[in-house]
Order: C-alpha cells, then sequence, then structure tokens
C-alpha cells in the first residue's frame, strides 16, 4: 500500500475537532456500574505447559453484564512478587490461542493478562469466549464492528470495550501483582481497548501502550480506506443507507479519541504511514487528544499496519520501564 493519507507534517498536527456524544461519560458510566454490580470473584488455576521459566494461570473472570471472560495469565516462574502488570488486549478477529503466543512481556519481568476477545478467535487466533448477548441481534456485515450498531446500548463494542476495563480492574486485585504499576497493551483492536481503559479506568492504570489502534477518528477512517475492518461500515451503509446516522452516532460512543481525552498515565503510540487497516491520521489524532507531554508516538514510514513490529515492542517496554522504575 503506498502513501494515502495526510502527509507527514500535516499528521503532526492533525487533531479531531468533532465534539464527543452527548452524555458519553454517563453511557460508560452506567455500562460500567452494572457490570462491576454483577462482577463476580475471578477463577484461576493453574495449567501445565511446556514453559519451564513460565507459569501459566487460565483465569475466568466476570466482564460486561457480569458475562464470563477468559483470559491467560503468565508470569515469570520463581520469581519473587510483587510483579508490574500488563493487561493485553487481542487484535480484530483474534482470541487468546495459547500460553506459548504470549512471551514478551511475562519474560520482561511482568505478570501478564491476556484478555480474551469475546466471540472472535475464527480468523487468525483461537478463542474460548462466546457473545452469549441477546443485544447482538439484528442486520450487520459479517465482522464484528457493525454488530448491534443500531443503538449504542445494543453495540458490540459497548460489551467489548467493558470487558476491557473489568479485565484491568481483575488484574488489579490479583494475587502477586503490583496494581500500582499497571499497563495497557495491544495492537489494532488490542490497541484501540488499551486506549479504552487507560481513559475509563485512569486510575488503575500506570501506563497506556498502544500500536497502530483501530477505531480511532472513525467518521473520517471509513471514508479513506477500503479495506476491512472499517469497509464493513461501507458494506453495511450501502445495505441500510437510511441507518447511516444512527450507525455513525454509535460508532461515536467507542471512538477511541474520545477514550484518549481522558487518558492521565504516560502512553506510547505507534502509526504507519502506509496502514490502510488503521489509517495514521486517526492515530495522530488520539495521539494528540492525550493531555500532557507525557507521551510519545513511533511513526513507521515504511510500515502496513504491521506497524513497527518488534522494533515497537523494544521500544515500548523501554518506554514503561523508565516510567515505571
Amino acid at each position: 500500500m503506498a502513501l494515502f493519507d495526510l502527509p507527514l507534517s500535516q499528521l503532526r498536527d492533525y487533531r479531531l475537532d468533532r465534539p464527543e456524544p452527548s452524555g458519553f461519560d454517563e453511557f460508560w458510566d452506567g455500562t460500567l456500574a452494572t457490570a462491576r454490580r454483577l462482577a463476580l470473584p475471578p477463577k484461576l488455576h493453574e495449567v501445565r505447559t511446556p514453559l519451564s521459566g513460565i507459569t501459566t494461570y487460565d483465569v475466568t473472570f466476570t466482564g460486561y453484564a457480569g458475562q464470563p471472560i477468559r483470559a491467560w495469565l503468565n508470569r515469570p516462574s520463581g520469581v519473587p512478587g510483587p510483579l508490574p502488570v500488563a493487561v493485553e488486549f487481542i487484535g480484530y478477529g483474534g482470541g487468546r490461542g495459547l500460553p506459548i503466543d504470549w512471551l514478551t512481556w511475562a519474560s520482561a519481568g511482568y505478570a501478564h493478562l491476556v484478555m480474551d476477545t469475546r466471540g472472535q478467535g475464527g480468523s487468525w487466533r483461537a478463542g474460548d469466549t462466546p457473545d452469549p448477548d441477546e443485544h447482538g441481534a439484528g442486520p450487520s456485515t459479517p465482522g464484528f464492528v457493525t454488530r448491534g450498531v443500531l443503538s449504542p446500548e445494543t453495540f458490540y463494542y459497548r460489551r467489548l470495550v467493558t470487558d476491557a476495563v473489568r479485565a484491568v480492574e481483575t488484574a488489579a486485585e490479583l494475587p502477586g501483582v503490583d496494581a500500582s504499576r499497571l499497563v495497557v497493551t495491544g495492537k489494532s483492536q488490542g490497541g484501540a481497548l488499551a486506549l479504552a481503559a487507560g481513559g475509563l479506568a485512569p486510575d488503575r492504570v500506570s501506563a497506556v501502550v498502544s500500536g497502530v489502534p483501530f477505531l480511532c477518528d472513525i467518521r473520517r477512517a471509513v471514508t479513506i480506506t477500503d479495506s476491512n475492518p472499517y469497509h464493513e461500515v461501507v458494506r453495511f451503509l450501502r445495505a441500510n443507507p437510511t441507518a447511516a446516522e444512527r450507525t455513525l452516532g454509535t460508532l461515536d460512543h467507542v471512538d477511541a479519541v474520545h477514550f484518549a481525552r481522558r487518558i492521565t498515565a504516560p502512553a506510547i503510540l505507534s502509526a504507519a504511514l502506509m496502514d490502510d487497516v488503521c489509517p495514521p491520521s486517526g492515530v495522530f489524532a488520539a495521539y494528540h487528544a492525550i493531555p500532557g507531554d507525557n507521551k510519545h508516538i513511533e511513526v513507521y514510514e515504511w510500515d502496513g499496519h504491521e506497524g513497527g513490529r518488534s522494533y515497537f515492542d523494544v521500544t515500548a517496554l523501554e518506554f514503561v520501564d523508565d516510567r515505571l522504575s
């Protein structure tokens, strides 16, 4: 994919000037209050793996509306706690897979909670958590970004964002962790959830790592790329043209730029200038929305949606370690 978005000189000044939806805080406060009221203590049991240096637990916690969500907890074996903890969210279509898929943060000395993604896991990494909510019914294109999109109350991402916040709250209460050093991290959809969790649970989150985040400046993104998942919205609106404003209004409730405005922790983001999946203008809009100066954005001029790959992982770990030490 060649360069298609704004030139870098303009991206460095690009901001979202559209206001957030009316009642945004009330919507999320009410949703999270219900999830917390229905929450149950997490269940953990140790699982055997071939990883001699990592101890793994299969975790079940309650997310949206008290519904069960699976996760892996990896921690370095034999390392005394309390450990800093990283909560990781997964990219679009993927599930939690196997414990061996998640070694970076535990290898760096963190307890690492990897949240499964409800209803996903059929594209590139398996998942174990269904999306049982009846409010997901109604017309949608294949995928997740238009599931229940005719109302913020029924929208799929209302449930997923709530799961992400509850994962943070669960991680902070796990035995052997230092809740004052809690990182949220992810790429693409996972990067959007990291921004959401950082904004909705600012008192819990100590650092935010968001690689090429999805769901940023959504109204612009659906008009400048033909790639999925954003193109799912275009296909849905072709079939349902009279539902355009309702659809876009629902998507406004999960635009990660609005969550970013509420982040108080240090944050590092990555943007890739040839990324037609999560356009760089949206990433810069989210970056600029984060208050203060304790933030950084890594720009990869020649990358697409891989967004820096392991180069960004190394930089992000160094950024976080420097601020949590």
